[in-house]
C-alpha cells in the first residue's frame, strides 16, 4: 500500500505541474493561437464541434524534434 501512495503522490505533483505549465504557457501571446492555424480543419454544427490540428500538429512534431535534437547533442557531449 505503501508504494501506491507514492505513486499516487508523485502522480499527483507531475499532474500539477503540467497543468500549471499548460496554464502558464497559455498566456503567451504566440502560443494562443495554436489550434487556429491555417491548415487546421474545424467542423461546427448546431450542438456539435470537430477540430482537427493537422497544422498546429505538424508546426508542434517539428519543433520538438529540433527541440530534443539539440537536448540529445548537448548530452552525447
Amino acid at each position: 500500500m505503501e508504494t501506491i501512495g507514492k505513486v499516487l503522490i508523485v502522480t499527483g505533483g507531475a499532474l500539477l505541474l503540467l497543468g500549471g505549465l499548460i496554464w502558464v504557457l497559455s498566456k503567451v501571446p504566440f502560443l494562443s493561437h495554436l489550434g487556429h492555424l491555417p491548415g487546421d480543419v474545424r467542423i461546427e454544427r448546431p450542438g456539435f464541434t470537430c477540430l482537427i490540428p493537422l497544422a498546429t500538429s505538424i508546426v508542434l512534431s517539428i519543433v520538438l524534434t529540433i527541440l530534443l535534437n539539440i537536448i540529445v547533442r548537448l548530452i552525447k557531449r
